[in-house]
């Protein structure tokens, strides 16, 4: 229980954190949803869903295999390794971009906006500099620091948004003046602009940890290192395409382009009604990952890993019904233009959730240094990702997106709960996990069957919900046997 509790703190350091500086984060939402149009905003989510496919390239796997050989060997020189290997290819990728962004842009048939480009080149090299460092405060256990810093990004981002979208619009308007660094009519510039001053931040914060190693290079060590990290970035490069790639597909399997546009911006915005759980999993893996692989030599290590899942779980289904049940008071964050698209947060959330524990589950081929079958399950899941979103995108738009999220995660949480039985087996309590499942989705059911007769906005309505949740969340307590005097004493 000991071991559970340190896991519990991590992430709760980790999530409190993630939680406060995202939450701050998405308060840009309504801006953005109100500043820009469906359009502009469906540009915007284009351009993100890029750079978060090159982002693996760039960091092609290193973030990992730090973890997994700086607990068996020299961590400093596997920090060496790794963050050297990143700066090579991310200085490579932004040389690239430099010489020929312009092309680039006209190929993905935005050659008026070729700046688009170049923002996205400088993000992608400051935030691929910045993920070993992060991973080192993670391996050290720092996780305050970490938190500290990733919330100076987020902070500075929102600041900087403000600035170049209120401030400056306002200040022009009510002075007849030109804030420095400010233009006229930015638009979507100043989000990408924002992005680049607070990765320059987050990587000057992080430069003591930069200098504090060193920079010496072990080719031999790195050898080792490149060979397990290459399937890392199949496992990433599927894991976007699962992702992100909808988002780019919904404009290009649209017939009329701005159609396409706008639809990408509706379910871009209601695809972020997710981020309570996503967050949620995000403080998750920033602490379980090192916890895995520090309890790898451990006897009782399975049954840890068991344990950890049954809490996994009803956490992320005490969140799915907090936010479904609230829904009507979630969408507020979100232009009324967007509403339309509120059908696909249910279906988006679940997904989440299938993702969520297959992470837990693929935890056995990093273990047992296989990760080639970690990137088979993730290619089969791009591949079920490309076929039907390119079969069902020109019929059904961004509800086809939603389902197609669903299936590919429900696969992947299959495929990896079996695989990992078989080379990795780990005795997770499936009746219980089932038990949890049903219970939520039960009570799902039950009170969307009430909104019928009773307003949800209503005080009765309200009620319904809340006492839903109380039991929900007694039955998971019950189950667990984590009530009263043992809810204290453990």
């Amino acid at each position: 229980m000991s071991t559970l509790k340190k896991l519990a703190s991590q992430t709760a350091v980790y999530g409190l954190s993630t939680i406060l500086g995202r939450f701050f984060n998405y308060l840009l939402v309504p801006l953005y949803t109100r500043v820009f149009t469906d359009i502009e905003y469906g540009i915007n989510s284009e351009f993100y869903a890029y750079m978060a496919f090159f982002n693996i390239i760039l960091t092609h796997g290193m973030e990992t295999a730090f973890f997994r050989f700086a607990e068996k060997d020299n961590s400093k020189q596997i920090f060496a390794n790794a963050f050297l290997s990143i700066l090579g290819v991310a200085g490579s990728f932004s040389l690239f971009i430099g010489l020929f962004g312009s092309h680039v842009s006209e190929a993905i048939g935005y050659g008026l906006h070729p700046e688009f480009i170049y923002y996205c080149g400088a993000i992608l090299f400051l935030d691929s500099l910045s993920a070993i460092p992060f991973a080192l405060l993670r391996f050290q256990n720092k996780a305050l620091r970490f938190a500290i810093i990733k919330n100076c990004n987020i902070f500075s981002l929102i600041l900087f948004n403000l600035y170049f979208l209120l401030v400056g619009p306002f200040w022009e308007a009510k002075f007849g003046s030109i804030l420095p660094f400010y233009e006229p009519g930015m638009g979507i510039k100043s989000v990408f602009i924002s992005n680049v001053l607070a990765s320059l931040i987050t990587f000057l914060l992080l430069s003591r940890e930069i200098l504090s190693v060193g920079f010496s290079f072990n080719y031999t060590q790195w050898r080792l290192m490149i060979a397990y990290a290459i399937p890392m970035i199949w496992v990433g490069l599927a894991g976007m395409v699962n992702e992100t790639l909808d988002r780019v597909l919904i404009r290009m399997l649209t017939p009329n382009v701005a159609e396409g546009q706008s639809l990408n911006g509706i379910y871009s915005a209601n695809y972020k009604f997710s981020i309570i759980i996503t967050l949620f999993i995000q403080a998750f893996k920033f602490a379980a990952e090192p916890f895995f692989f520090a309890h790898a030599k451990t006897t009782e290590k399975r049954d840890l890993y068991a344990k950890v899942m049954n809490y996994f779980i009803w956490i992320c289904l005490f969140v799915f019904l907090l936010v479904m049940f609230f829904l009507h008071y979630f969408k507020i964050f979100i232009g009324t233009g967007f509403h339309e698209g509120l059908q696909v947060v249910p279906i988006l959330l679940f997904a989440n959730i299938f993702l969520g524990v297959y992470y837990n589950v693929s935890i056995w081929y990093k273990l047992s240094d296989n990760t080639k079958k970690g990137a088979q399950i993730s290619l089969i899941g791009a591949v079920i990702t490309i076929l039907l979103n390119f079969i069902f995108i020109p019929e059904f738009g961004y509800l086809a997106c939603a389902w197609t999220t669903f299936i590919c995660y429900f696969v992947m949480m299959v495929l990896g709960y079996l695989w990992g039985q078989k080379y990795y087996p780990i005795p997770y309590n499936l009746p219980r996990a089932l038990f949890y499942v049903s219970t939520a989705l039960a009570l799902f059911v039950l009170v969307q069957y009430s909104s019928i007769w009773i307003n949800p906005n209503s005080f009765s309505g309200n009620f319904i919900r809340i006492i839903s949740l109380f039991i929900f969340v007694y039955l998971v307590f019950y189950k667990e046997k984590i009530v009263g005097k043992k809810l204290v004493t453990t």
